[in-house]
């Protein structure tokens, strides 16, 4: 039987790949909701890293990768903001992007600037993929173009 259909091939993810984004869904979680760090992160370990929640089953996560970048995103915030601003658009603050791509942008501006030992290349595709998740039209590339930016500011003329 032939399918008119091309499938894209189910991409198995990795537990740094499911910490990234159970990270960016916390960072999202406490921005819109003022919850604390060490609840967020008590949480999520508890109920959703490899967890059945409400019938969703959460992929096994790294979770030590996990609360890595949650607490690094919440304690150097100050750091990793004024960053991120000047990577944007002059007439863009980041106060208006939306809270899901603020959330991807720290996280993955967090990875560049405190993971080094992590290739630009990796931290880039899997934050747009993560974005490319929740967002149809610019924000991926948007996030694209933002981390690519900062990876070369911070780590130099890298090659993706």
């Amino acid at each position: 039987m032939n399918d008119d259909k091309t499938e894209r091939p189910v991409k198995t993810a990795n537990q740094r790949g499911a910490a990234r984004l159970a990270a960016v869904q916390a960072l999202y979680q406490m921005d819109v909701g003022g919850t604390g760090v060490l609840e967020i992160v008590a949480e999520y370990e508890a109920h959703r890293l490899g967890q059945e929640l409400d019938g969703a089953t959460y992929l096994k996560a790294d979770a030590g990768w996990f609360r890595s970048i949650v607490s690094g995103v919440v304690r150097d915030q100050t750091r990793l903001d004024p960053l991120i601003a000047a990577a944007l658009q002059d007439d863009w603050a980041l106060s208006r992007l939306d809270s899901t791509v603020r959330a991807i942008l720290r996280a993955g501006v967090f990875e560049i600037t405190d993971r080094k030992d992590v290739p630009v290349a990796v931290i880039v595709t899997e934050y747009v993929e993560i974005a490319q998740a929740f967002f149809d039209d610019d924000e991926p590339k948007l996030v694209n173009a933002v981390l690519d930016r900062i990876a070369k500011q911070v780590r130099g003329d890298t090659k993706k």
